[in-house]
């Protein structure tokens, strides 16, 4: 796993291109966190041993069990002015076919008001995405396991529809004693199939790796992604701003001091990661912390203090015999920190 990104970062970093990421794509619904817990931790998906927690398998079909047979998971987050975001998911295991996973997504942007060229009101309109999703499971070894899944979404803008369909694959690692594991995972391959206003747009494909380790003598679990390692640069550079200095004087290019190639790598480096801590209390209590540097450096407000550190995130858990309740809460920016919610238990 470690061997295999690194070979893909080698590659990319010899990759000139600069292009960046954000804006590039559609249906966003599609790369948005499906529970608490993974909010929690500022990753995208799970990389866990958890045979009883349907939201992993949400978001990583290698690793949906056997044990998510007849559970049932609800996902709620309130996101910003007045929209919202949720899921629902049911799992089913089918002897000889391998484990399943069913779920309901939808992303409601709220109501508008619409007007016409002359500013004349037409009344109001709404704007959202809906999708459903079908993962599948299966365990190759006692360490190796298998999974995808697939997502037809539908998205109605007034009265422009789009529709496309969406692949995710992954391969998992997970070893003996259960500390340990590990996902490739390529996310979101697919095309619309109908479109806004003809113009195909690109899905938000990601290729990424998660691993995580529960350390033996303290109740910890440490949680490390990269995403997008298809694109090496993933800064966004502003025309208005150039990061390129010229003398006032004669015009010509102000040499750059010898740190700055080591600085400009860690700062690409840095926005591929996310990091997560999960304090674990008797298997019944959970708090969570996350951070995404990326996150940090796009909407950390120039010349003021980050003072809602904008790119952590952080949540807590409780589990019992019958349910499982996760709440968190994520700093996207100065302005705005959505509240996520998850309930899951056994029918």
């Amino acid at each position: 796993m470690v061997c295999a990104t690194a070979i893909v970062f080698q590659l990319l970093a010899s990759n000139p291109a600069n292009a960046q990421v954000a804006g590039l794509n559609t249906l966003s619904l599609l790369k948005m966190p499906s529970s608490a817990r993974t909010a929690a931790l500022g990753v995208n998906y799970l990389s866990v041993y958890s045979p009883y927690d349907l939201n992993v398998g949400l978001d990583n079909p290698s690793l949906v069990y056997s044990e998510y047979n007849n559970r049932l998971a609800f996902n709620y987050t309130g996101l910003f002015a007045g929209s919202n975001f949720g899921s629902v998911a049911y799992g089913r295991d089918f002897k000889g076919l391998g484990s399943f996973l069913f779920g309901f997504h939808f992303n409601s942007y709220g109501r508008f008001d619409a007007y016409d060229e002359r500013e004349v009101s037409e009344g109001t309109f709404y704007a959202s995405d809906v999708a459903l999703s079908v993962a599948w499971g299966l365990k190759v070894d006692s360490n190796f396991s298998i999974g995808a899944s697939f997502r037809p979404v539908l998205s109605q803008y007034e009265s422009y529809t789009a529709f496309a369909f969406a692949l995710n694959v992954a391969g998992s690692y997970v070893s003996d004693n259960k500390r340990f594991a590990a996902t490739i995972q390529a996310r979101n391959i697919g095309a619309q199939i109908a479109t806004f206003d003809g113009t195909a747009e690109k899905l938000p494909f990601d290729l990424s790796a998660s691993l995580s380790y529960k350390t033996t003598n303290a109740p910890f679990r440490l949680f490390f992604a990269m995403d997008q390692l298809t694109q090496w640069n993933l800064k966004y550079v502003d025309p208005l701003n150039p990061e390129t200095h010229y003398d006032p004087y004669t015009g010509q290019e102000l040499p750059k001091p010898w740190y700055d190639g080591i600085a400009a790598f860690m700062d690409r480096f840095a926005r591929h990661c996310a990091l997560g801590i999960e304090a674990d209390i008797r298997n019944a209590f959970f708090v969570r912390i996350g951070y995404r540097f990326r996150q940090t450096a796009e909407m950390s407000a120039e010349d003021r203090t980050n003072i809602n550190l904008s790119g952590f995130s952080y949540g807590f858990g409780l589990r019992t015999k019958k349910f499982e309740f996760s709440f968190a809460r994520r700093n996207y920016h100065l302005g705005q920190a959505p509240n996520y919610l998850s309930l899951a238990f056994k029918l």
